[in-house]
């Protein structure tokens, strides 16, 4: 029950506060991503482009009003393999701390797993221009690394912190809302860095201007969010009864068994998950890291078009995202639609559209308007992967949901250190014909990791979910609770004492 301080504070929120939770994921994922992808604009005028052998066949003509400073970029001479390392070793470091943060998530709570990641990846941002300065590329890639290991324990912080929080029937909705930050911060970086490297001498404000704004989510997020509704000292209590109705626990049971790894790295659905992973990563991670040097390169747009321009696809698959994370809660919650059904299908849309439109967009030549068209129409496409396999480590065990995204996302990660090498390698002369090469490759990768997932995946809770009760009984896996109910929902993730 509420007193004093924490009912008049509590009424100060009109929301209730998972969804303030969900909120600040939300920015937590926007924030992560605009640090991560700013890089992406501000190496095109990093660079200085005369210093590369450059050739006309194959690139679009440039814009006749285009200025001198467009065309030349900056003062660092960096072949495009070079490009490629400093823009991948963001995830050499990303890999690794996924696991760490999972486990530690799930162990004190998501908290400060997620909040502290999120800081140093900031203060990592705000040296970055002073290191570059120091020590060139090799200071830019050192720097890199260490934003990555802070950044790495993101996501699976937040879905240990959604797992105690989000009631199965608003998991794809609240879901899709937090994920769709990455889509959000992609927009904003893009949009936001073409704008201060435009109107603003030096590459260095865009830098600033992202890791001051990760500081500021800290500091709210740590005033503002706690790791689960028992330890939130002004959730209303009619929130807490609610919850409590629908998910059995207000707490992390700290009686669970460590995470049983055998039983994760065998199972089926999981695998299938990773293998879904990789191939949203792979398509997602070319697009994030490159698709701005494909604008800058070969479609010639001039660095404030740019940023626009990369970020009008990200725009339209934030969209998407949350509103086929409603639909899949509606269809799922009037049993039109079973939960691995409802998987596997968004995940289908998700790989074919983008596989499909992006090797178009490589056969439209220089026809700008089409170009970005298809571009935006297959990052759209790709939205649903949110309502689709981005939340499936919730179904698959929502006790060990850290460790799923910590697994999953980790290895899928391992695209984003070879997919910018890859490109840098196949790309030297950024023509066409090359990219239209990655793009054939990145079709494959897409239909390719889909099959899997569609043969092994589940929405079912897994029995390794309770490994303590895995002997007892194998009824947490039976399809009853593929369809929610009032009185299924609990039972479904409870765990039992």
């Amino acid at each position: 029950m509420l007193t004093g301080w924490q009912l008049r504070v509590s009424k100060f929120f009109i929301i209730p506060q998972r969804v303030v939770l969900a909120i600040f994921g939300f920015l937590a994922i926007l924030n992560a991503y605009t640090m991560r992808i700013s890089l992406s604009i501000a190496i095109t005028e990093m660079v200085n482009k005369t210093s590369t052998a450059e050739q006309d066949e194959g690139v679009c003509p440039a814009d006749s009003d285009l200025g001198s400073d467009d065309n030349h970029g900056g003062e660092f001479n960096w072949d495009q393999e070079l490009q490629g390392i400093i823009l991948s070793s963001f995830y050499w470091g990303y890999v690794i701390t996924h696991l760490p943060g999972g486990v530690l998530a799930e162990k004190f709570g998501g908290k400060w797993t997620l909040s502290l990641g999120i800081l140093s990846t900031a203060f990592f941002t705000l040296i970055t221009p002073w290191a570059v300065n120091l020590g060139g590329s090799t200071a830019l890639i050192i720097i890199r690394v260490l934003m990555g290991l802070g950044e790495g324990t993101t996501f699976p912080a937040l879905s240990a912190l959604l797992a105690s929080w989000i009631p199965l029937k608003e998991r794809s909705k609240l879901g899709s809302l937090v994920f769709g930050g990455g889509q959000m911060g992609t927009i904003l970086g893009n949009l936001i860095s073409g704008y201060l490297l435009h109107n603003i001498d030096g590459w260095s404000s865009v830098f600033y201007f992202f890791g001051g704004m990760g500081v500021l989510w800290f500091i709210l997020f740590t005033l503002f969010c706690y790791s689960d509704p028992e330890s939130h000292p002004f959730i209303s209590d009619k929130e807490k009864e609610y919850l409590k109705q629908e998910m059995g626990t207000l707490s992390r049971d700290k009686t669970l068994p460590s995470t049983p790894w055998r039983a994760i790295f065998t199972s089926i659905p999981m695998m299938a998950l990773v293998c879904a992973q990789i191939g949203h990563d792979w398509g997602f991670f070319i697009m994030v890291t490159d698709l701005p040097k494909y604008m800058s390169d070969v479609m010639r747009f001039p660095i404030k078009d740019n940023g626009l321009y990369s970020s009008l696809p990200y725009l339209l698959m934030w969209i998407v995202s949350l509103s086929t994370g409603v639909l899949s809660d509606w269809l799922i919650t009037t049993g039109r639609m079973s939960i691995t059904f409802g998987r596997k299908l968004f995940t289908t849309i998700a790989s074919a559209g983008p596989a499909f439109f992006i090797v178009g967009a490589s056969y439209a030549g220089c026809d700008k308007a089409l170009v970005v068209a298809l571009f935006t129409l297959a990052m759209g496409f790709m939205g649903t992967f949110y309502p689709g396999m981005k939340v499936n480590p919730l179904d698959l065990s929502p006790n060990y949901a850290g460790s799923l995204m910590a697994v999953t996302n980790g290895i899928g990660a391992i695209t984003g250190i070879i997919a910018p090498y890859v490109v840098g390698i196949m790309t030297p002369n950024h023509s066409l014909e090359e990219w239209r090469i990655v793009f054939w490759i990145s079709f494959a990768i897409f239909h390719a990791t889909n099959i899997v997932y569609c043969l092994g995946a589940s929405g079912k809770v897994q029995p390794w979910n309770t490994p303590h009760l895995m002997n007892q009984s194998e009824e947490v896996g039976d399809t009853k609770h593929d369809i929610f109910s009032e009185k299924s929902v609990p039972e479904a993730i409870k765990v039992s004492k």
